[in-house]
């Protein structure tokens, strides 16, 4: 039986020019691009989770 699946939502994005080369740069060994998105992503959710629900720009205070 196949192991399931650990990455199963896709998503394309687009980047700035010079986006990937400074990717590419900065990569450990063994780590691919998409390594280096997912887990970017990841440490920008926990971070912006720490800080509370996000504001809607505009609304009234409760």
């Amino acid at each position: 039986m196949a192991r399931p699946k650990k990455y199963v939502e896709d998503m394309v994005a687009r980047f700035a020019e010079g986006t990937f080369e400074r990717i590419k740069s900065v990569l450990t060994t063994g780590e691919d691009r998409a390594d280096f998105v997912r887990d970017a992503v990841e440490k920008e959710l926990r971070r912006r989770e720490r800080k509370g629900p996000a504001r809607t720009p505009g609304a009234a205070d409760a």
